[in-house]
Parts: structure tokens; C-alpha cells; sequence
């Protein structure tokens, strides 16, 4: 097994550690199938009672997928089997929301793509005042994956559309107001609270004695601004509807949004307008069709280019403007790709 995640019965609990902090823990594909793996294994492990998800170091919990290794895979004409990791890892985030043990995950730090897949989808989301959510795939001409079609559109006052389209970032308070986290403590009391959950039959009362109340977050503040921004039914009206308001917050909004990739913001808006009638497998398939589709492009490729490879952060998309996006266009990422739709019932 490799060193990059780590698993270990401590008590009557299953410790699993991500285990790359130099990469801020990424997934890995080999860490995907693992982890799948072990949480198959210790589902029928009676000595197993629930499950406890932690990052090595102090800076992440899981800042996403490591997209980097996709991108060389496809500069090196590894075309075939591209999509494989994603399978997978979409597979991996319908097993732990549908797992039958209690799943906790101690975020400290950043949580980001692949890491809120294996984190959000638990029954307990724990999370430090080094919390630091985000959704940034806009930014990468991606998509919010990983469950993000699911538990998006269901956090309070579109707050979770906002997060998807503009990738903005929630701390502690923001996290545990619109749900992202279901408990808040401090990163000191991390270690003790571990040895708790060792022999906890209880959940909540192992949790109880460390439970701290954060400070109020911006995007918190700004809930009713939200609502009324983003229940608009068009991208174009989220942004005419932010530009009307004089606030500083939704000045930062459309600036963010009018950065992103106009074809991976409108992909964003309609998973979010159809996820909240889904089931969570139904939004995984919806997720698989869109990424085999992203992935015979270009636009994933040169975000991931600007941003991770050259550096440059100055992504040249194609189309560069919302009204240039074909809608016949924007439609073919929701239609069943040729290899089938993900294997969920």
C-alpha cells in the first residue's frame, strides 16, 4: 500500500490519513482506490464502529484531485482511460454518502474539490478555524464535481450556487452556517479530540466538550444579497442583478464570476438548476456524463495550464465571453457519453 494514505484501527474506530502534505494531500488515483477499498473491508468489520477522516500537516485536509497527472497524461497522448480516475473517485463519493457507519471527517485547513468529496457527504463535518472551503473548478475551465451537483444547490439561499459559479471561499463560521460543516472546534483540541473518537460509542457526546461557537463570515452576512442574486434563471441576470448592488461583496462577485471560464460557468449554472431535483446517484451520473465530456476539450487543459503548469494565472478560454457559448454546445455535456453512464443504481 502506499505511504500516500494511510489506515490504521485505533479503538473501536477506522483512521484513515491523507498523507501527502507536500502536495496538500491531492487524490491520487491509487489513494481513490484505496480508500474504496478499505471502507469496503472495514463496512463488515465489526471491531470497526465509525470511521474518522484526517490530512497530514497543518495546511489541508485535502485541497482536490491531482489534476496535474491528468493533464500529463493527455500532453503525453495518454488519451485512453482518462476518465477512469474520475469513475472512480464519483463511485468513492456515492459509497461514503451512502455508507452505513458513521463517517467523520477533521478538516484543518484547505478543503477543495476531491477533498469536499471525501469529506461533505459524511454524517460529521468537523471543521478548525483553519478551514478554508472552496469550489474553484470555474477557475480551471472544470466543472463543481464530486457531489457538488448534489449538496450545492441545497445549501441555504444559494449560497452554494454562489460557491459554485464564483468560487468563493468560506472559513469556519461560513462553512458551518450553510452547512458544509456540521461542527466547528479548535485545531488545538484536534489531538484530544481524535483520542476521544478512539472509544466513543457516542458520537455527539464525544464531540460536545469541544464544540466552539465561530465568528460570523462574510458570505453569512451577505445571505439575503445571495438569494436575490443568484435565484436569478440566467447567468446573465446573476450578473446584471450583482452589478445593480453597490455592496463591495457583490462587486468581488461578479469580478470573480467574469474571470472564470464563461463555458464552465454556464455547465455550473444548469448542474445546479437540475441537481436540486436529483437523487445524490443521479447527480453522480449527471457529474460522469459532464466530465466525459470536459475532458475531450480544451478549455480543463489551459486552466489547468495557467494555473498549475505555466503559472501564469491568464487562462485563455475559448469562447472568452458568455454570449459566444453555442447552446447546442453547452447541452452535448449532459447527454450520456458513448462508454455509458457511471455503474450506480
Amino acid at each position: 500500500m502506499s505511504d500516500d494514505i494511510l489506515f490504521e484501527k485505533r479503538g473501536h474506530a477506522g483512521f484513515v490519513t491523507l498523507n501527502r502534505p507536500k502536495a496538500l494531500n491531492a487524490l491520487s488515483f491509487d489513494m481513490v482506490r484505496a480508500l474504496a477499498r478499505q471502507l469496503t473491508a472495514w463496512e463488515s468489520d465489526p471491531q470497526i464502529a465509525h470511521i474518522v477522516v484526517t490530512g497530514a500537516g497543518d495546511k489541508a485536509f485535502c485541497a482536490g484531485g491531482d489534476i496535474r497527472s491528468i493533464y500529463d497524461a493527455r500532453q503525453a497522448g495518454e488519451t485512453e482511460g482518462l476518465s477512469a480516475f474520475f469513475r472512480d473517485e464519483y463511485l468513492l463519493n456515492a459509497q461514503i454518502k451512502a455508507y452505513p457507519k458513521p463517517f467523520i471527517a477533521l478538516i484543518n485547513g484547505i478543503v477543495m474539490g476531491g477533498g469536499v468529496g471525501v469529506s461533505v457527504h459524511g454524517t460529521h463535518r468537523i471543521g478548525t478555524e483553519k478551514t478554508m472551503f472552496a469550489m474553484p473548478e470555474t477557475g480551471i475551465g472544470f466543472f463543481p464535481d464530486v457531489g457538488g451537483t448534489y449538496f450545492l444547490p441545497r445549501m441555504p439561499k444559494k449560497s452554494g450556487v454562489y460557491c459554485a459559479l464564483s468560487a468563493g471561499r468560506l472559513k469556519q463560521g461560513d462553512a458551518l452556517a450553510t452547512g458544509v460543516l456540521t461542527h466547528a472546534v479548535s485545531a488545538d483540541s484536534l489531538t484530544d479530540l481524535e483520542t476521544s473518537l478512539e472509544t466513543a460509542t457516542d458520537i455527539g457526546a464525544a464531540l460536545a466538550p469541544f464544540l466552539v461557537t465561530p465568528e460570523r463570515g462574510s458570505v453569512a452576512a451577505h445571505l439575503e444579497e445571495i438569494e436575490k442574486a443568484f435565484s436569478a434563471e440566467s447567468v446573465e441576470e446573476v450578473l446584471n442583478r450583482l452589478d445593480a448592488s453597490s455592496t463591495e461583496f457583490t462587486q468581488k462577485a461578479a469580478a470573480a464570476i467574469r474571470g472564470k471560464s464563461p463555458t464552465s460557468v454556464l455547465i455550473a449554472f444548469e448542474q445546479m438548476k437540475r441537481g436540486g431535483d436529483l437523487s445524490f446517484n443521479e447527480c453522480m451520473k449527471l457529474e460522469y456524463r459532464i466530465v466525459s465530456r470536459i475532458l475531450q476539450g480544451t478549455e480543463f487543459y489551459e486552466g489547468i495550464r495557467a494555473v498549475l503548469v505555466d503559472k501564469d494565472q491568464n487562462p485563455k478560454w475559448t469562447p472568452s465571453q458568455f454570449g459566444q457559448v453555442d447552446s447546442a454546445d453547452l447541452a452535448s455535456y449532459f447527454e450520456e457519453p458513448e462508454g455509458g453512464d457511471l455503474p450506480l443504481a
